[in-house]
């Protein structure tokens, strides 16, 4: 065998191994980079153990490294988080069944506490909600219950608070979604409802039936004002027409008279006997049979009674 051609053999075997070997450690190295190097949201922590010892302080957000085969971690969410209670049968003070649901809102504070405490966090609030929740029911009475939610959100919120609080969790609000009643007490409702809207109904028909009486009144009213003061100008009109004009007959009468006594100022005796034996000639035109005494007779006439009531 030629020595040269073992030779190029042998290195060509070698450069294989060294390219086999160089290429495992570089994948080993990529591996070990990707483990170590763990990005952090802003809104999520790490809680690392290192060789089974918790770290003072959860690490994140950004860059973080993790020490392959010494550390361990728990990823951690610091966002407020809502979880729903199902609906729960509880026994009321006064012995009556009922089905709650709610949800509950919780946030984090403590990531290291959250994880050190309790082993599954969800799972022991779920049971611990639902417990609170027959708890907080079994005292208060079931028209309580239907009436006074804000209450019992808030004395659920302040139980579970009580109680999380060493997990480092902070429980936000409680609202209760839905409460069903038992069945006599759905339809007892229903029959109270009816009852109430028929009540309503009749009050509110009731009340226009009089605001309608009230206003005809008031318009009827109204009118016969308006009328009265119309009846009452009419005659102030008219007793002022009538009065202006009398007035004004009056003053006709007083000019006449005026002109009358002037003209017969201006008359004689002499005028005024021609002015009678005018009249009696005018008289005794007609021929219809007429007597007529003149003013001297009547003059003679007197005389004569005189004397005879002398003698």
């Amino acid at each position: 065998m030629d020595p040269a051609i073992s030779y190029q053999g042998i290195n060509t075997a070698l450069g294989s191994t060294l390219f086999c070997f160089v290429g495992a450690a570089l994948i080993v190295l990529v591996i070990f980079l990707w483990s170590s190097i763990k990005i952090v949201p802003e809104y999520m922590r790490l809680v690392v153990f290192r060789l089974g010892r918790v770290l003072s302080k959860p690490k994140g957000p950004g860059i973080v490294i993790i020490i392959p085969f010494f550390d361990s971690y728990k990823w951690v969410d610091l966002r407020e988080q809502v979880r729903e209670v199902p609906h729960q049968t509880s026994i009321t003070k006064d012995n009556a069944p009922i089905s709650i649901d709610f949800l509950w809102y919780y946030k984090i504070l403590d990531p290291g506490e959250s994880v050190l405490q309790v082993g599954n966090f969800e799972s022991a609030a779920a049971g611990i909600a639902a417990t609170t929740l027959r708890a907080v029911i079994g005292g208060i009475p079931l028209d309580d219950v239907l009436s006074e939610r804000e209450h019992i959100n808030n004395m659920l919120r302040t139980r579970l608070d009580e109680v999380t609080e060493r997990w480092g969790v902070k429980v936000t609000n409680v609202e209760i979604r839905e409460i069903i009643p038992p069945r006599d007490v759905q339809e007892a409702m229903n029959r109270q409802m009816s009852a109430e809207r028929i009540r309503r109904a009749v009050v509110t028909e009731s009340t226009g039936t009089r605001e309608a009486a009230v206003n005809v009144a008031e318009g009827e009213k109204q009118s016969n004002i308006l009328r009265a003061e119309g009846e009452k100008q009419s005659a102030i009109l008219k007793a002022e027409g009538e009065r202006e004009a009398q007035l004004l007959r009056a003053e006709g009468f007083a000019k006449a008279l005026e002109q009358i006594y002037g003209s017969a100022k201006s008359i004689d005796q002499k005028t005024m006997t021609l002015q009678y034996f005018e009249t009696l000639k005018s008289m005794g035109a007609s021929p219809s049979t007429k007597y007529i005494f003149p003013m001297e007779f009547t003059s003679m006439l007197d005389n004569f009674l005189g004397k005879n009531a002398k003698g």
